[in-house]
């Protein structure tokens, strides 16, 4: 059993959607179950693959939100913490999942001439974004946390990013990863996945979601955010 199937089954997300005998058959470890969870991790697409990363970088722009917040402020910034969430973008989402898009999901729309206007506008946000990025790099020293202007200059940048990415993001999952089905046949699809799962375990040695989801953990509690509550409104 892969990695991922293995995650699916200690989350108990199988128990959550499948029906109460093949939920239970799993839990027990019979051989039905062992199908069952090999049903699940099917299910689960490059589509969806590719949707669930974009959770990691929500939970990173909600990191960005906050520090460009306290940038603002006389309120004290580790520029570390700031290079370690510009490094998981760097690495995770720019490197590795927009790679994924721009060679194996973006060409097969062009091909199909469908939805090529918003592929295109896809493509140059992720150059703008690998530029933003850098420049984040450049200014998040504990020199430039200490200058004002160039404290306002990060504080502008962590924001244009995330202007940009949720809009970014929230398309893609609503419109352009959908549309996939509608362009490539079920094997195709399903090998699809399995190319991504190749690369995945290539690139980072293992499952590379499961270890950016660590990371963004880490960050978010470092910084004071992980507790998801704190975001509920009173009243």
């Amino acid at each position: 059993m892969s990695t991922r199937r293995q995650a699916l089954v200690g989350a108990g997300v199988i128990g959550l959607t499948l029906p109460g005998p093949i939920a239970r058959a799993v839990g027990a470890g019979k051989p039905n179950g062992a199908k069952a969870a090999r049903k699940k991790d099917e299910d689960i697409g490059p589509g969806e693959d590719l949707m669930r990363e974009h959770g990691v970088l929500r939970r990173v722009l909600l990191v960005y939100g906050e520090i460009a917040r306290r940038l603002e402020t006389t309120a004290e910034v580790d520029a570390g913490l700031i290079q370690r969430c510009a490094l998981l973008i760097r690495t995770f989402v720019e490197d590795y999942h927009e790679r994924q898009e721009e060679e194996m999901v973006f060409p097969r729309f062009e091909r199909a001439h469908k939805l090529v206007e918003l592929v295109g506008v896809l493509r140059a946000q992720h150059q703008a974004g690998r530029k933003v990025t850098e420049r984040v790099r450049g200014l998040a020293t504990v020199p430039s946390l200490k200058d004002p202007e160039r404290r306002f200059l990060l504080r502008d940048e962590l924001r244009a990013f995330v202007r940009m990415y949720e809009p970014h993001a929230a398309r893609e999952d609503t419109v352009l990863l959908p549309a996939l089905h509608e362009i490539v046949s079920r094997s195709e699809y399903d090998a699809l996945g399995e190319d991504f799962e190749r690369r995945e375990h290539r690139t980072f040695g293992g499952d590379g979601f499961e270890q950016a989801v660590a990371e963004v953990d880490a960050i978010e509690r470092a910084i004071g955010i992980e507790n998801l509550a704190q975001f509920t409104p009173r009243g």
